[in-house]
């Protein structure tokens, strides 16, 4: 394994490499070929969706130099006189390069006087200046300084994307991720590429050791591949002994626990994982994710191929044999609704493990109640 953290290794070095902001990508690119490019962008979006490297790599497409471009992190440098030195820097012309281009990153943490210099600078900045301002928390950017830039929104990154560039990497990296495995990562990196990758670096690294030390008590395995070169197998319970991540079992008990409609047997996983000090949001992510492949099945038989690499073998048998046992109707749409209802109320809750107790007990009563009105009216 490098020394070199994963995200900066891997991070994408020109638009052709960017992941997953292909709305964002093909404006920048259109403006860099026809020579407009705009004196100020505002870069919105979660961490790690991209934003720092999608405004270096936009710098050097209009061949902005490494001494003509200055990064400045606003959550360090965020008082007025910051933002005064740097309206001085912006009168001097470029060294090397047509422009000179101030990223300023977590924009958002400036101090009121600090805005007010800045938007002095933005309303009648210098023909050589170019203004990328990057910020996760776009509500708290006054409306004079959003009106005076050309905003772009990143997108979180989906699993299907997320999934494939943890695959790519672990590869280029000496390790095989099986899809299930790839998954979970995804699934923990909520959307962010830098997340997932450092997910990812800590399974490697842990990994990287049974290459000379003695055999772990992970599921580690190592194969042959071409050229004599052994690449390690990671599996997805290296993942959860790593990451600490809910194990598929607490997940697939509160899933089958509504198939059985057995409220003691949901219960008693979810408070396991509360003993376990899991995290229940992320607990109940595994939950809504796999009970919707259960769904899915259900509905969409077909698709079951192609499902075959999100899911182990273990996994799709154990959803397949559920599906064939819910006589009673209870993996449905609206039991799924209840579960997403509770993990947008989760982070509220003063008791964490509550709203995962109070869904259950409201999926397997509303059941209950549908089957009571049509007895009744059978009778």
């Amino acid at each position: 394994m490098h020394d070199l953290a994963l995200y900066r290794k891997y991070r994408p070095k020109s638009f052709k490499e960017v992941l997953g902001q292909d709305h964002i990508v093909k404006v920048l690119e259109s403006s860099v070929k026809t020579n407009k490019v705009s004196h100020a962008y505002l870069f919105v979006g979660s961490r790690g969706t991209g934003k720092t490297s999608v405004a270096r790599i936009f710098a050097t497409s209009i061949g902005v130099s490494a001494n003509d471009l200055y990064e400045i992190d606003a959550a360090s440098n965020r008082g007025i006189e910051d933002i005064k030195d740097l309206r001085d820097g912006t009168r001097v012309l470029p060294f090397d390069s047509k422009y000179k281009v101030y990223i300023i990153d977590e924009v958002h943490m400036l101090s009121k006087d600090a805005w007010g210099a800045l938007l002095k600078t933005l309303e009648e900045p210098p023909k050589h200046v170019i203004f990328i301002l990057a910020t996760t928390e776009f509500h708290k950017v006054p409306e004079t300084i959003i009106s005076r830039c050309q905003v772009f929104t990143f997108k979180k990154a989906s699993d299907a994307v997320c999934k494939k560039m943890l695959i790519d990497v672990a590869k280029g990296e000496g390790f095989e991720l099986d899809g299930d495995s790839a998954e979970l990562l995804a699934i923990l990196a909520d959307g962010s590429f830098r997340d997932g990758l450092g997910e990812l670096q800590k399974v490697l690294n842990f990994a990287g050791k049974s290459r000379t030390s003695p055999p772990t008590p992970l599921l580690i395995k190592e194969r042959g591949a071409k050229g004599g070169e052994r690449s390690i197998k990671i599996t997805r319970e290296d993942v959860e002994s790593i990451t600490g991540a809910p194990k598929t079992t607490l997940v697939n008990d509160f899933i089958s626990a509504i198939a059985e409609k057995n409220l003691e047997k949901g219960i008693t996983a979810v408070r396991t994982a509360s003993s376990l000090s899991l995290d229940m949001r992320l607990y109940l992510k595994l939950i809504v994710s796999k009970f919707r492949m259960a769904i899915v099945l259900r509905y969409a038989p077909k698709l079951q191929d192609e499902m075959a690499g999100d899911l182990s073998k273990t996994d799709l048998d154990f959803l397949q044999s559920l599906v064939k046992q819910d006589k009673g109707g209870m993996l449905r749409s609206t039991a799924l609704a209840i579960l997403l209802e509770a993990y947008q109320n989760i982070d509220n809750a003063f008791i964490a493990e509550l709203p995962l107790e109070l869904a259950l007990i409201n999926i397997i009563a509303k059941n209950n109640s549908k089957l009571g009105d049509l007895e009744s009216n059978q009778n």
